[in-house]
């Protein structure tokens, strides 16, 4: 059997990894400034973060939900802390497409509706309704267009009120920063608005803070930028720091009730015990500080680079613009300097999201790495 060939791959095989870096099976040592899709929080192998799991492993790897699983609780009490949502309910599940369909079934549920506003350049996920909602034609099958969706401009508030006058949406769903598209984001007016028409309108209002949560803008979630309260939040990515994990944290204006949602693999005890180890390292770290640190320091140095057009994004949630594509400079970073980054929809966008760990000196190693494939 063969894999099925879905992937354009880079000729690297990594085999073991320590903070921000990784090796390969040639020994070659590569400075990981993508965290594998920005999914690396907490930097690849912590010691603590693998203790955790190794302890957990020893006791008990996975039973289903339903059993009492008290490291949930433990979980969800940590998270609500440390994320300034104590008040909402968390639901656990596997990543971040399933934790917006769940996100989505929420809402449709509670409004008894089934159309949803998304945006342009939006990306939230390839399962059923998640990829519906997501702005690309290339990844929706004819199955996944039998949801409603409507894709409108990112910060044109007008055409959002045009469109929940309908009377049929159930919700809006945005990203706090845009990932795969291109870290384009709403302003502050526009997510505030957004807020308040959502309210008028009894719409739920769903922040997808996949890539864009977990500390990496500096703040835990990008959203908390604009002092606005979304109906529900969705997490994954950094939350397990490489461990399968995702969450939906659900307003209390939304009621649970049995079988409404569920997950056989979902808050599974190994997940839990990765996701709890991140939060403790995010915490004692102080990563977050670290992020608003190493990012002010990361665009100060890029001012010396004349070819680069635009720098987008928060903390470490980076995009760097360019006026040629960048798939081949991503190559020479890769091959020439050995230094993992990220492309983008926007073809012309370079995306940096590396460990919260990173440190000055690894921007350094980057830019300089730049400024030599670039003179």
């Amino acid at each position: 059997m063969n894999l099925f060939n879905v992937y354009p791959l880079y000729n690297v095989t990594p085999v073991k990894a320590q903070d921000c870096f990784v090796w390969d099976d040639k020994g070659r040592k590569y400075l990981d400034l993508y965290g594998g899709h920005g999914v690396i929080s907490v930097g690849h192998t912590h010691p603590d973060y693998v203790a955790k799991l190794k302890k957990q492993l020893d006791n008990l790897g996975f039973y289903s939900n339903a059993i009492q699983n008290p490291i949930q609780v433990e979980l969800a009490k940590k998270l609500g802390e440390i994320s300034g949502y104590p008040n909402y309910d968390l639901f656990l599940c596997n990543s971040g497409a399933e934790a917006n369909e769940n996100a989505l079934k929420l809402a449709s549920f509670h409004t008894g509706n089934s159309r949803v506003i998304s945006f342009h350049n939006s990306f939230h996920g390839r399962t059923s309704a998640a990829v519906a909602v997501t702005d690309n034609e290339k990844i929706n099958a004819p199955i996944n267009k039998q949801q409603v969706a409507t894709f409108l401009p990112l910060n044109d508030i007008d055409a959002v009120e045009k469109e929940l006058q309908k009377g049929d949406v159930c919700s809006v769903i945005i990203e706090g920063i845009q990932g795969v598209g291109g870290l384009d984001e709403g302003t502050p007016e526009f997510f505030k608005s957004l807020e308040t028409l959502c309210e008028k309108y009894s719409v739920i209002l769903i922040l997808d803070e996949i890539q864009s949560g977990y500390g990496r803008t500096g703040k835990f979630f990008a959203h908390q930028y604009y002092d606005i309260t979304p109906d529900i939040i969705t997490v994954a990515k950094g939350m397990g720091n490489g461990f399968p994990i995702g969450g939906v944290l659900i307003s209390p204006k939304l009621e649970a009730s049995f079988g409404l949602l569920g997950t056989t693999f979902g808050g599974n005890h190994l997940a839990c015990a990765a996701a709890i180890s991140v939060l403790e390292i995010i915490e004692k770290e102080q990563l977050m500080a670290n992020a608003l640190d190493v990012s002010a320091y990361f665009n100060e140095q890029i001012k010396s680079i004349p070819q680069i057009k635009k720098s987008k994004g928060k903390g470490l949630m980076c995009g760097i613009e360019f006026d040629f594509e960048v798939g081949e400079l991503r190559k020479k970073l890769i091959y020439d300097h050995h230094i993992f980054t990220g492309g983008a929809m926007n073809k012309n966008l370079l995306r940096i999201l590396p460990p919260l760990t990173v440190k000055k000196e690894h921007i350094d190693t980057f830019i300089n790495a730049l400024k030599e494939i670039l003179k």
